[in-house]
């Protein structure tokens, strides 16, 4: 694991807010400070290069990123990667990007992906919303995941939420038909917002009746079992593009 502080959740966020003269563009984070441990500055010099990818206004060819052609999973915040590198072990056919805008995080999995010795990760420093917009073809992804987006506990807050309509109406235009979008979340509220908003997608279907069970592939992360040992429950939600 990182040899670095932080908090260990993914950061989700998006500002959205009304001002008197436009809304805020959707974003997918929002700035926090951390700290680097030694062993991620020296990931991000050796391995940066190799595993992170610039982001320019053009479109991504994940073939001869990856130097083959295969699934394409895209992931929004994966924290500090633990999750992702064991996702990506476990489904070693299936090509992920993972966006992170956090230097500890974008560090720690590249430690993993170096310890691993993983081939089938590249990773955006950027935020997730202009990747899709710019660099993310129309019905180009076959799964994107969105593992414990900040909750923006309270009511005055919600709408900081990333799961919000707007963005998910974007979002799905990047899935190809019969793709997925998977999101978990500790915090009952949200889990039922997620419901109510994918459900609400008409280019959305649920896999399930309501929460699906947790996918085989989907491990239980450090933030997760904190969770679990307060007595949360956690939530998954699986919807296809139809």
């Amino acid at each position: 694991m990182s040899d670095t502080t932080p908090d260990p959740s993914p950061e989700h966020k998006q500002e959205q807010e009304q001002d008197p003269v436009q809304r805020r563009p959707i974003k997918s984070f929002v700035v926090r400070a951390g700290r680097m441990g030694s062993g991620q500055v020296k990931a991000l010099a050796e391995l940066g290069p190799k595993f992170v990818l610039p982001f320019k206004a053009e479109r991504l060819n994940p073939a001869e990123v990856f130097g083959r052609k295969a699934p394409v999973v895209f992931e929004i915040g994966f924290g500090m990667g633990d999750a992702t590198a064991k996702i990506a072990q476990t489904l070693a056919d299936t090509d992920f990007i993972g966006c992170e805008v956090h230097a500890p995080g974008v560090g720690a999995l590249l430690k993993h992906i170096d310890e691993r010795g993983l081939n089938n990760i590249r990773i955006f420093q950027h935020d997730a919303v202009d990747v899709l917009e710019q660099m993310i073809a129309p019905d180009s992804l076959d799964g994107v995941h969105i593992f414990f987006p900040d909750p923006w506990h309270k009511v005055r807050h919600n709408k900081r939420r990333l799961i919000q309509a707007p963005f998910v109406a974007q979002l799905v235009k990047h899935i190809r038909p019969g793709g997925y979008l998977h999101c978990a979340t500790d915090w009952e509220p949200y889990a039922q917002q997620m419901l109510e908003v994918l459900g609400a997608e008409p280019l959305l279907e649920n896999t399930a009746e309501a929460f699906a069970q947790t996918p085989a592939y989907r491990p239980l992360t450090k933030f997760e079992n904190r969770g679990i040992k307060l007595g949360h429950g956690v939530w998954d939600v699986v919807f296809r593009r139809r």
